[in-house]
């Protein structure tokens, strides 16, 4: 069953001289379950096109379809509320509020949106991060791979049906790369979450059920590597 559509999505930055064409006329449909590698060169619009799907940013035409509803049509609360809820999203730089502890960067969401926490179910989450012990501490005090697992844990805790992930070992070690790699299949696996992961590295695009090779803002090649719900 289909979640996401993408349907001839272009974006163009800047006018005239300065304007760039950071996608153009990219179309593709992702099923549920599947864990979908997205690769290219740097410019090549892979991070603009997860941030699309994401709905972080709105494209110059073409349109975007999750769960058979067009992403756009919403209005701009209601896409604020749907990106919280639904899509978990997973960034380079960890993106944490240095103020509050790992623990409370991961049940962020939850408290915007004014509901009740699961003891059990927060509980569960911060151990299988491996941040049992941590939980108390500010980001400044933990490592970039504990750092990392508290933002997984941030787009986990609503149990998104779409998970997006942007180069997020792209500041780690080769052990730590493969550990939340690893956390990632397993929610993919585990809990049934599509996830689509942006790298460049060839060695984690290869865990992939798919991958989407990008190429000066097309789709170069989309080569099915193994179908969903097989080990990666």
């Amino acid at each position: 069953m289909e979640i996401l559509k993408v349907e001839n999505l272009c974006k163009t930055y800047g006018t005239k001289k300065n304007r760039t064409e950071a996608l153009r006329g990219v179309s593709f449909s992702v099923k549920k379950g599947e864990f979908v590698a997205i690769t290219g060169q740097s410019g090549s619009g892979k991070s603009t096109l997860l941030h699309l799907i994401g709905g972080v940013d709105r494209p110059t035409s073409g349109r975007i379809f999750v769960d058979g509803k067009d992403l756009f049509s919403r209005s701009a609360e209601q896409l604020a509320i749907f990106r919280r809820r639904q899509i978990g999203l997973v960034y380079q730089f960890y993106n944490l509020i240095p103020v509050l502890t790992a623990e409370e960067n991961i049940l962020l969401p939850l408290k915007l949106d004014g509901l009740k926490i699961d003891r059990e179910r927060a509980d569960g989450l911060i151990s299988l991060l491996g941040l049992s012990d941590r939980k108390n501490h500010l980001p400044m005090q933990l490592s970039g791979g504990q750092q990392q697992r508290v933002s997984i844990g941030r787009a986990l805790i609503h149990a998104p049906a779409l998970l997006l992930a942007d180069e997020p070992t792209g500041n780690l070690d080769s052990k730590n790369s493969q550990e939340i790699v690893e956390l990632l299949k397993y929610s993919n696996r585990t809990y049934g979450q599509t996830l689509i992961l942006v790298t460049h590295d060839e060695q984690i695009a290869l865990q992939a059920h798919r991958i989407i090779r990008l190429m000066d803002g097309q789709i170069h090649s989309d080569e099915r590597l193994r179908q969903e719900g097989t080990p990666c």
